[in-house]
């Protein structure tokens, strides 16, 4: 027999292994110092009350025969999806109901949409870049592409004419950079990906967080994108199911490729392969969209943002160049004295008992960057972005 022997060709990820490390040992040598995680990706936040009590009223109901339910349908209960649908014509946008699939994560779908292209497809991918979309292609062999994401650019490549793609991965508001992409750049991607009859794969999972009018919240929000675009969100961030486990994806009917509709190779997949989220977690998600659960887990999205504004505000006093932290929860800060990331983490841990993410974890171009974010506790976050102004003003004055 053999193996797939892509998998030999993963960079081994030593990332979260070596701050866990680290921090391990930080905290063995001095017991009695203060450690505050600002690298955390995690929410800190409880599920909001109307998600709560849609869980337990969904639970009961699969304790009573006339109410329980065993398999659901392979997109998702149309609860859930017209909810959904109605969420995205907030924004402007029309979906039929058929175009939604939901799902366990956006990190399962983003991998799992690789299914429906070649492994001699080329792949685009920004540098620096959440590990998912490169590691999932590499596992299929497909060459990959770098689009340079650098502070000249505020983080945000463009099209290339004289690169070719078949596969593009975009992230805004994005992660790890925070940075958010306007209309204006959103329409230039969805002109590249029609004119080279390429797919935008949308990772909309910070949605919640734009305050921005001029950034959109969903790539359909741009003409022509449903020729072009799949766009992945999911409610682990915006509604704290990072346990809970749902998500959702949208695939238009207009997009075909190949002379196929994408749409209906995905629903093949999915119920080839997927047999759903629960019942009660699909309840839960839809009380997500209720009035009372939009204002709740609003008040969950403002905590976090309020974080981030401590600690954007902690950069600028000390005079540190940063992006992200307005449309995001991710701040992505140049290390301070011309540090390297790792240099700079160590430092951080050693003066200031803050504990962040190495940019380089996150690709070549992410050297001499560290990404913080809002997702700690409040009070936590005041004292760490205190100390965080303290220790990069040192450096900087150095």
């Amino acid at each position: 027999m053999k193996i797939n022997q892509n998998y030999g060709n993963l960079a081994e990820s030593y990332l979260f292994s070596t701050i866990g490390k680290k921090v391990n040992a930080f905290t063995a040598a001095h017991p009695e110092r203060e450690v505050i995680r600002l690298g955390i990706g995690d929410v800190t936040l409880p599920l909001a009350r109307p998600v709560i009590e849609a869980l337990h009223a969904a639970t009961d109901e699969m304790a009573e025969k006339a109410t329980f339910r065993g398999y659901g349908p392979d997109q998702g209960y149309d609860f859930l999806r017209t909810a959904l649908q109605a969420e995205y014509a907030r924004h402007g946008v029309a979906l039929e109901l058929d175009e939604i699939f939901v799902g366990d994560g956006a990190k399962s779908d983003v991998g799992n949409i690789l299914e429906l292209f070649d492994a001699d497809n080329t792949v685009l991918v920004p540098d620096p870049v959440y590990p998912v979309y490169v590691d999932t292609n590499v596992m299929a062999g497909r060459r990959i592409l770098y689009a340079s994401a650098t502070r000249e650019n505020d983080f945000l490549p463009m099209p290339d004419a004289c690169v070719r793609a078949d596969i593009i991965y975009i992230c805004s508001p994005n992660n790890p950079t925070g940075a958010a992409y306007t209309r204006a750049q959103l329409k230039a991607w969805v002109d590249y990906a029609n004119e080279n009859d390429a797919v935008l794969l949308f990772d909309a999972a910070y949605e919640r967080f734009i305050t921005e009018p001029d950034v959109p919240h969903s790539i359909f929000e741009i003409d022509g994108a449903k020729t072009c675009a799949i766009e992945f969100c999911s409610l682990s961030k915006t509604a704290g199911f990072t346990g809970t486990r749902c998500s959702y994806t949208v695939v238009p009917m207009a997009l075909k490729r190949g002379g196929t509709k994408l749409n209906a190779m995905w629903l093949r997949r999915q119920t080839t392969k997927y047999n759903g989220v629960s019942y009660i977690v699909q309840r839960a998600a839809a009380a997500v969209f209720t009035d009372a659960g939009r204002q709740a887990t609003g008040e969950a999205i403002a905590y976090y943002r309020a974080n981030a504004a401590m600690i954007a505000a902690a950069l600028n006093e000390a005079g540190v160049w940063y992006c992200g932290g307005k449309n995001s929860p991710y701040l992505w800060m140049e290390c301070p004295g011309g540090m390297a990331s790792w240099d700079f983490f160590d430092y951080l841990l050693e003066h200031a008992g803050v504990v962040g993410t190495p940019g380089a974890g996150f690709g070549a171009r992410g050297e001499g960057y560290f990404r913080l974010t809002g997702f700690g506790d409040a009070q936590k976050t005041k004292r760490a972005a205190q100390k965080l102004r303290e220790a990069a003003a040192a450096l900087q004055s150095r």
